[in-house]
């Protein structure tokens, strides 16, 4: 589908009701698993690209160079590796991506280890208490251990229990993570890190289908991915992707347009992520609020949809939909409505149907139960408390994938 065949967002039709992800554009019923690989899905990717997150650029060819490796990372428990990602023309940062795989695998695990891979907020070297990680060059916003918009060695350790990488060490899972602010530093401005390289914007605007920073992360997800599927004692075939809040949003697009990924965790990633746009939530976040919020994060085109996201030709049901017949977990805190928790719960209903094609269960479950984990294909999670990640919900993402994600034998 070409943007030219599409219709300008004032020219679509207002519908309350969420758009049947098994009816085509042109108004067609999905007959089967093969129409939809075939015709609905591409559509799907497409309709998303045009009217919310912008165009991706297209792939790039990565080249890893390892900078430092120490095999006796975690009291001896994993290998560390600080891995540069390069890719790009001349000129143009890698990133920075932290691999920590652990040593010993259990007897029942394959060789190679099942690996959650996700941007972080702060920067590889907040994640551990080591003195020889680098930190991060980019512009970030402004927190404990950031001076003057840039990462200080005040950072170090600070946040050792948001990626609880220890934890995952001692499941059996490997983590990769890099500061989502070497592929574009999240503000409204599109000079810096590689964006600039791939993605030409014209003014201090984004264009109607210009790729704006959620779609862009998104793609750097998928250049990490490129160079996991290549790393002997990573299992390519049980590549996570995880993601808090906007973080998670890009985690949930990276899964979308990457079938590679076999699963995906977006924690808490609200509107423009889990959450529908049609919201019927009065404490969650609104289109118009996330555009007015963050216009540097959409295209131009769902500007558009700021006092009609009725208009909207999908809603994030289809979203998850394109990660059929793959593991999705939303997993949210009863005190963050923000994210509208209960808005995410319906969208994993209404992609079920989708999953179905595919002899998938979807969701299991008619309503959540606080504390209690649906371990459906689609899952989902919710606990008491507000936007935040820490050791318990980690306890969640890794139960949760060490049930779907199973060694090949």
């Amino acid at each position: 589908m070409s943007s030219t065949d599409l219709p300008v967002p004032a020219q679509l039709s207002v519908r309350a009701d969420w758009p049947d992800p098994l009816v085509s554009f042109d108004g067609r019923r999905v007959a089967g698993r093969e129409m939809w690989e075939r015709e609905r899905k591409p559509e799907l990717r497409a309709l998303f690209q045009h009217y919310m997150y912008g165009r991706m650029p297209s792939a790039s060819k990565v080249k890893a160079i390892v900078r430092r490796t120490d095999p006796q990372a975690l009291g001896g428990k994993a290998t560390l590796k600080e891995v540069s990602l390069a890719f790009g023309p001349e000129g143009c940062p890698p990133l920075e991506l932290l691999l920590v795989v652990p040593n010993k695998r259990s007897s029942s695990t394959a060789a190679a280890a099942p690996v959650f891979l996700g941007l972080n907020f702060t920067g590889n070297h907040t994640l551990l208490a080591d003195p020889e990680i680098k930190i991060p060059t980019a512009w970030m916003r402004q927190r404990e251990g950031v001076e003057d918009h840039h990462a200080t060695p005040k950072g170090r350790g600070l946040n050792v229990d948001t990626w609880a990488l220890e934890q995952s060490v001692d499941a059996g899972f490997a983590i990769a993570t890099f500061y989502y602010g070497d592929g574009l530093p999240d503000k409204p401005d599109y000079a810096d890190g590689s964006y600039p390289y791939f993605v030409k914007v014209d003014g201090a605007q984004l264009g109607p289908s210009d790729c704006g920073a959620i779609a862009y992360w998104a793609w750097t997800l998928h250049r990490a991915v490129d160079y996991l599927v290549t790393v002997p004692e990573i299992d390519r075939e049980r590549i996570a992707v995880f993601g808090h809040s906007r973080n998670g949003k890009a985690a949930l697009v990276a899964a979308a347009f990457d079938e590679r990924i076999a699963l995906a965790v977006p924690h808490q990633s609200g509107c423009g992520g889990a959450a529908p746009s049609r919201t019927q939530n009065p404490k969650a976040e609104t289109v118009k609020k996330i555009n007015d919020s963050f216009p540097h994060w959409f295209c131009g085109n769902f500007k558009a949809f700021n006092a009609e996201p009725a208009r909207l030709p999908f809603d994030q049901h289809a979203l998850v939909a394109l990660c059929a017949p793959r593991p999705v977990l939303f997993t949210n805190g009863l005190d963050d409505q923000w994210a509208d928790p209960p808005g995410q719960f319906e969208t994993l209903k209404a992609a079920t149907p989708v999953y179905a094609l595919y002899g998938a269960e979807g969701l299991a479950a008619a309503e959540p139960k606080l504390g209690e984990l649906v371990s459906s294909t689609l899952g989902y999670y919710l606990r008491e408390g507000v936007h935040v990640t820490d050791p318990g919900y980690w306890r969640i993402f890794l139960e949760f994938a060490a049930r779907r994600l199973k060694p090949k034998t």
